[in-house]
């Protein structure tokens, strides 16, 4: 239930598909009769009810509107980058696809520049947020349509909270490390995920580094200085925060843990999609009454959130470009886009100013967080650009690694060292 974040690289990919190379990219076709048919590869959405107005409602609109039918393929979630892979490598597949994360870097070479597009359709929804172009701009040309963020923020039992005379949210690290110590106490700990998994943790240890001030690297892509004294204070914060706050198994956590140990109320506090309020809502109403979100704590150098987007590609090999821009903007229009996010209930948080104040925000006001993450939110590796590097350091958990070897007890000088040597064999070519 966690926001997804993909962290593999172009050589993974290509490997993924069975390449041993950048491979032959093959162009569009030209020529072809005006098509009645675009296709749409669409990893299913853990809100239902989003994928069913889009097959529903906007597909029938849309086949009324132009003659043009779209088949909206779902694909099976943790399935779609294996398929976008080969489809990408072999030149035959959708005309469209949904793109997480950094993959419009990744795949670069197979999308279409829509940066036509994108201008027409920041200027009918009032602009774009600053924070939407850092994953689908490439070389200065945008791969995709960024359509949402799924936000990771921190989710939080008001009634434990109060029993603890905790009435608010902390708004410091340090607050929320004095809120979880007694929490922890009352046999209520925090429940933040410090294993392999694809969102959780990401979620909240890349904003706590950068709120300390550290960085992987500087903002030139290839200058390393994770080895700074910003980077042991946010260090030495988490091994603290671990041994006086959060359950100990955290340690071994992937993404589904969290949301277990939430709906079995072993945990006052985890970091998370808006999805845990929306499940709690469905099938434990009790717990999703004193289910509170709020933004992530703030440390000497501001308050960060992590970037979890969702975006719209169009493959360059479709002989139905033109249309498949076409269908884009039309769907982006704010007569089908808002009701489309609407039916997704604000798990997808827009990237257009255009809906900062929508009504999707006024269902359920405790998501508004979610909305004013994205003035705060960036990819792993900020404020270095995306690149084949920085999605390597994420694969291999470096700064995740980092910090959950720190809670073990190993030194920050040691884990900091680790982190600062992994980081040089992979960034020895930038």
């Amino acid at each position: 239930m966690a926001s997804i974040i993909r962290a593999t690289s172009r050589r993974d990919v290509l490997k993924i598909a069975g390449v041993g190379g950048a491979g032959a990219l093959v162009g569009a076709r030209s020529g072809r009769a005006a098509t009645k048919n675009l296709s749409f590869m669409h990893e299913s959405s853990f809100i239902q009810t989003y994928d069913d107005f889009f097959k529903k409602t906007l597909v029938p609109e849309y086949a009324k509107a132009t003659g043009i039918t779209v088949d909206y393929q779902l694909i099976s979630v943790g399935s779609l980058q294996t398929r976008m892979a080969t489809a990408a490598e072999t030149g035959n597949g959708p005309d469209m696809t949904l793109a997480f994360f950094n993959w419009p870097f990744l795949f670069d070479e197979k999308l279409a520049d829509v940066s036509d597009i994108a201008d027409e359709i920041g200027k009918k929804n009032g602009g774009w947020y600053d924070s939407a172009k850092e994953a689908v701009i490439v070389n200065g040309k945008w791969k995709a349509i960024p359509f949402g963020n799924v936000g990771q923020i921190m989710n939080w039992r008001s009634d434990w909270f109060e029993e603890a005379g905790i009435k608010e949210f902390p708004d410091t690290w340090d607050a929320f490390l004095e809120a979880g110590t007694k929490l922890k106490k009352a046999g209520h700990p925090f429940g933040l995920e410090l294993g392999h998994g694809f969102g959780d943790n990401h979620g909240w240890l890349y904003p706590l580094l950068w709120s300390f001030g550290g960085r992987e690297v500087e903002p030139d892509g290839k200058t390393i200085v994770i080895d700074s004294d910003e980077t042991a204070r946010a260090v030495d914060y988490c091994r603290k925060l671990f041994h006086d706050a959060i359950l100990e198994d955290c340690l071994g956590w992937t993404d589904v843990n969290n949301n277990k140990a939430w709906m079995s109320e072993q945990i006052s506090c985890t970091n998370n999609a808006e999805s845990i309020l929306w499940f709690a809502k469905k099938q434990f109403p009790d717990i999703a009454e004193v289910t509170q979100q709020s933004l992530n704590p703030q440390g000497p150098k501001g308050r960060f959130h992590i970037l979890a987007p969702w975006s719209h590609a169009i493959y360059n090999f479709s002989p139905n470009q033109k249309e498949s821009k076409d269908f884009l903007v039309w769907l982006m229009d704010p007569k089908q886009v808002e009701r489309w996010y609407a039916a997704a209930d604000s798990y997808y948080a827009p990237y257009l100013h255009a809906y900062d104040d929508a009504p999707l925000w006024h269902v359920e006001k405790r998501n508004l967080p979610y909305r004013d993450s994205l003035k705060t939110s960036h990819l792993p590796g900020w404020p270095a650009p995306v690149s084949r590097q920085s999605s390597e350091s994420v694969a291999k958990y470096v700064v995740v690694d980092m910090f959950a070897k720190a809670c073990t007890g190993r030194s920050t000088k040691e884990v900091i060292a680790e982190a600062k040597a992994q980081l040089q064999q992979i960034y020895k070519q930038a």
